[in-house]
């Protein structure tokens, strides 16, 4: 297999990443061929995941806009992926200027392009580490030489928290990033689940077989049991609730909206919550 010239050395580029299989959802251009592979393999079972992803997309930018619209500029984006049009850093920058942004992520690919991305900009940082050790994290040196931890940051967990199993403790490293927020802080969150997927679980659970196959379970849990994330926050309205039913009003861009009208896009939930 040949090495592509972007992959950063050391990687192993025969073992697929939900990083770079959620890349090539979304259209882009950094994956391997045993990415798509398995990503081809869990639209098999799921053919609406790229409107899934979309939506994800969608309501992300939604809340940065909500988050700079309430006095929030900071963002610590956990689970960031691979750069694509629209991140984090674009809307918030667009909205303010002065807003802070750092990106964690755990695949080296993801780290290596979002460094190649930001090259030049000095509010917006790239760390590599990993959510499972939260207080890596809220230690490490580009994190607090950006992020002022005295005043509201949006904590940002999207499509990150359902690759986590409860051996892994996903509830405590929430509650351990909570407290280091101070008042006023947002946590902005999606995450997978059976409910609201227009497939019955069994055939969607083949999707879920998928990424069990690839060493990254994919824990698909209830609106109830993704709510407890928000333990410590209060949820502003509408509450946890579908991708496109966050705030619709506020504009995604037409590319967005469009995606937000395939019966897919309503798989999962979403939700901000303020820390009081």
């Amino acid at each position: 297999m040949e090495r592509p010239a972007w992959a950063p050395p050391g990687i192993d580029i025969s073992v697929p990443s939900v990083s770079r299989i959620y890349d090539y959802y979304l259209g882009g251009s950094h994956n391997f061929e045993v990415d798509r592979q398995a990503a081809r393999r869990a639209m098999e079972f799921m053919p609406g995941l790229p409107k899934i992803m979309q939506a994800n997309r969608a309501f992300m930018r939604r809340a940065v806009r909500y988050a700079v619209d309430q006095g929030v500029t900071q963002f610590l984006d956990i689970g960031s992926g691979i750069p694509t049009f629209g991140n984090v850093h674009e809307i918030a920058q667009a909205a303010d200027p002065e807003s802070r942004v750092v990106y964690v992520d755990h695949d080296p690919v993801a780290v290596a392009h979002s460094q190649a991305v930001l090259d030049g900009d000095d509010r917006t940082g790239v760390v590599a580490a990993d959510l499972r050790k939260p207080q890596d994290i809220l230690n490490d040196p580009e994190v607090t030489r950006l992020l002022d931890f005295g005043r509201p940051v949006a904590l940002l967990l999207v499509a990150v928290l359902h690759f986590l199993e409860e051996e892994d403790e996903p509830y405590a490293a929430v509650a351990r990033l909570r407290d280091a927020l101070a008042p006023g802080s947002l946590l902005i969150l999606t995450h997978a689940s059976y409910e609201g997927i227009p497939l019955t679980e069994e055939v969607a659970g083949g999707t879920v077989g998928v990424y069990r196959e690839i060493r990254s379970p994919l824990i698909m849990r209830s609106g109830e049991q993704i709510v407890r994330f928000f333990d410590g926050f209060d949820l502003v309205e509408p509450g946890l609730t579908s991708m496109p039913g966050w705030r619709p009003e506020i504009s995604a861009g037409a590319h967005d909206l469009e995606a937000e009208e395939d019966p897919y896009a309503f798989s999962g939930f979403a939700g901000v919550g303020r820390k009081a």
